[in-house]
C-alpha cells in the first residue's frame, strides 16, 4: 500500500514511488441485492446487469454507482470489499483470480493509501507464507487471489498497479526486512522496494543504486516503470529455482539520504539458502500459472461519462496487452513486459464470464 505523505517518490525514474502494505479489516454487506436473469444466448454486446451495475461498451470493466456514503467509505480507506465482490459474483462466474476496485478521484485524497492489496487466499508454497482461503467470505468459490483499490483510474498507467499485484506473492517472509510486507534494504530492486546496486562507503556506511541512479525505494521503485525484479519473478513462478540470484539484505539498517543508509551487516541469502528455509515452491515454473483473468469494478457516485469510460479502457486494453502499449503509456510497463513477456492477465468480460 502507498502511503500519501510519501507521494514525492511517486513519479517516473528516477525518483522513487514509496509505499506502505497493511491489510483492512472488511465490512459487513448488509444491502439486498435484486438479480438480473441473463439468457444464455444472448451476445454479451446486449447484457446489462443492472441500472447501477453497468457493463462497459468495450467489456472490459463495470461501472458500479454507489451511493456517496458508500463511495466515501472508500476514500476515507474503509471501503466494503464484500458490497464489490459479492456484487460480482451475483452476475458474474468465479472465473478471475483478481478483483480491481478503481476509484475516480481527480487528485490523490489526503490520509488515503495509492492503493492496497487484500490477499483472499495462498495455494502457493515455499513463498514464505502459510496456505489458507478466505474466498467464501468475499463471495468466490475457490479462485479469487486478491482484491485491489486502487485511489484513482490513472494508476492503471502510472502504478501503484503492478506493485499491488505483485503483493499477492511477496514479502511474506520471505526474506527479512524492516519495512513491513516489501524488500526494504535489499538487493531485490523490483515493484516492492530495494536496490540493484550496493557501494560500500566504509564504517559501516552504503550507497543502494537502482538502474544506475544514486537512490532507491524501500517500498517500491518508480511505479509502473519498472519491471518485475528477480525475486519476483521467482515468487510468482515465472523463473525456475536455477535462476534465482543471490539476495544482498542489510541488517539494522538507517537511512542517512537518499539511497544512503548505515547498517551492522550486509547478509548474502543464497537460492539454496531461501529454499531451505522456506522449502521449494509450489507449484514450481514449469507447473505455474502463467494466464492470469482480472474483472475491473470501477466506483463513482454517478455513471462514467463516456470521456472517463473510454480512457479506462484504453488504459486497461493497454495493462493487459500480449505485447507493446501504445503512445500514450511512454515508457510505462504493462504486465506481460514488467513480467519480460513471461506471464498475461485479460481484463475482458466474455459472454463465458456471465451467469
Amino acid at each position: 500500500m502507498i502511503k500519501p505523505q510519501l507521494k514525492q517518490y511517486f513519479k517516473a525514474l528516477p525518483i522513487v514511488v514509496a509505499f506502505v502494505f497493511f491489510l483492512l479489516s472488511c465490512s459487513n454487506d448488509n444491502t439486498t441485492e435484486t438479480e438480473t436473469d441473463v439468457d444464455p444466448d444472448i451476445s454479451v454486446d446486449e447484457v446489462v446487469f443492472e441500472e447501477n451495475f453497468l457493463l462497459s461498451e468495450d467489456k472490459n470493466f463495470i461501472n458500479f454507482v454507489l451511493s456517496e456514503a458508500d463511495y466515501n467509505k472508500f476514500i476515507e480507506g474503509e471501503g466494503d470489499f464484500n458490497k464489490v465482490s459479492k456484487k460480482v459474483y451475483e452476475y458474474l462466474n468465479d472465473d478471475f483470480d483478481f478483483i480491481f476496485i478503481l476509484s475516480v478521484e481527480a487528485e490523490q485524497p489526503d490520509g488515503l493509501y495509492f492503493g492496497i492489496s487484500r490477499k483472499i487466499k495462498n495455494d502457493v508454497e515455499g513463498i514464505g507464507s502459510s496456505i489458507y482461503d478466505n474466498t467464501t467470505t468475499y463471495g468466490s468459490g475457490g479462485t479469487l487471489k486478491s482484491i485491489i483499490h486502487l485511489a484513482r483510474t490513472e494508476y492503471i498507467r502510472n502504478g501503484p498497479f503492478l506493485h499491488e499485484i505483485m503483493h499477492y506473492w511477496g514479502n511474506q517472509g520471505f526474506i527479512p526486512t524492516t519495512v513491513g510486507g516489501h524488500w526494504g534494504y535489499s538487493s531485490v530492486g523490483g515493484q516492492l522496494g530495494g536496490f540493484d546496486e550496493l557501494v560500500d562507503l566504509g564504517n559501516n556506511s552504503y550507497q543502494g543504486m537502482l538502474n544506475g541512479q544514486d537512490s532507491f525505494g524501500t517500498f517500491a521503485n518508480g511505479g509502473n516503470t519498472l519491471a518485475y525484479g528477480n525475486l519476483e519473478l521467482y515468487l510468482m513462478g515465472l523463473i525456475p529455482a536455477n535462476e534465482l540470484e543471490p539476495i544482498q539484505v542489510a541488517e539494522n539498517p538507517e537511512s542517512t539520504g537518499s539511497g544512503t543508509f548505515t547498517a551492522d551487516n550486509i547478509k548474502t541469502y543464497t537460492a539454496a539458502d531461501l529454499i531451505a528455509q522456506h522449502g521449494a515452491r509450489v507449484p514450481e515454473e514449469k507447473d505455474a500459472q502463467k494466464a492470469f483473468k482480472g474483472v475491473t469494478v470501477v466506483i463513482s457516485t454517478s455513471k462514467l461519462s463516456e470521456e472517463e469510460a473510454k480512457s479506462i479502457s484504453v488504459n486497461l486494453d493497454n495493462f493487459s496487452r500480449n505485447g507493446a502499449t501504445d503512445q500514450s503509456w511512454g515508457s510505462f510497463f504493462n504486465f506481460w513486459k514488467a513480467t519480460g513477456e513471461r506471464a498475461t492477465i485479460s481484463m475482458n468480460i466474455t459472454e463465458e464470464n456471465i451467469k
